[in-house]
Order: structure tokens, then sequence, then C-alpha cells
């Protein structure tokens, strides 16, 4: 990409970086200290703490697609793309458990965090990488 795409692109990192740091955090301490978000929700955990470890790292994860995003914002939409498909699909797993009466509506403190704080940033990034490759059907299809 030029010059001009690039600079574009750039003012995203700190949002990237930001996402980064984050994950790695959250992730790590769900890995670490399953039980903590549930202490501090007044929930019982007794059969959630495997579980919730599993989340913790597929947040992890994601904190080195982040980096290499803020790194480089100009070779990585994609990794972007797949971060707010989680984002996207994660709020909705909440909703259906919580209409299911599975989980409290307070235990949507972690979608706030996790997902909807993110959205306007990786979606506006995304517009425009799909608008500086020649539109959704052009960037779709890019390495």
């Amino acid at each position: 990409m030029d010059q001009a795409t690039s600079a574009t692109l750039i003012r995203y990192r700190p949002w990237f970086y930001a996402a980064a740091v984050y994950n790695l955090v959250w992730g790590a301490i769900n890995v670490l200290l399953p039980g903590l978000f549930f202490d501090l929700l007044g929930m019982d955990p007794i059969n959630y703490p495997p579980l919730w470890q599993v989340v913790g790292m597929f947040v992890l994860v994601y904190a080195p697609a982040y980096w290499w995003a803020a790194r480089y914002p100009d070779r990585h939409p994609h990794l972007i793309a797949i971060g707010l498909l989680g984002k996207l699909l994660g709020p909705a797993g909440f909703a259906w458990s919580v209409a299911r009466g599975d989980l409290p509506l307070l235990f949507g403190l972690t979608i706030l965090t996790n997902d909807l704080v993110w959205w306007p940033a990786f979606a506006l990034y995304l517009r425009e990488a799909a608008r500086l490759r020649g539109g959704w059907r052009s960037f779709l299809r890019s390495e």
C-alpha cells in the first residue's frame, strides 16, 4: 500500500495496541484465576472455572493478532475482521444465554468490556480498509 493508505489506517494503532494489552491481561487473569470474575459478581463458580479458563485462553490468543495489526495496520485487516466477528458473536451468545435464563444480566459486564467497547474502532477501521482495497468484494478476496 502507498504511504497515504498506511497513514489513513495508522490512526487505529492505539486501539489495536489497547486491544492486545486488554486481551493479554483479561485472558491471563481468567486462565490463572478462573473464579475471580464469578466471585466479583457473587455467582457460584462451581461449574464454570474450567470452561471459563477456555474462554480466557480464547481471549488471550487474540492478543498477538491485535499486536500485529497495530504494528502493520495496512497488512492485517483480516485479523481485525476475525476479531470483530468474535465481538459480534459473543454478545449474541450472551443474549441467548440470558434469554434462556442460563446467565444473569450482570454477567454482561464482560460483554461491555470484551466486545462492545471495541465495535466502533474495529468497524470504522474495516470500513476504511475495505474502501482502500476497492470495496468489500475486493477486501474479502484479498490475501
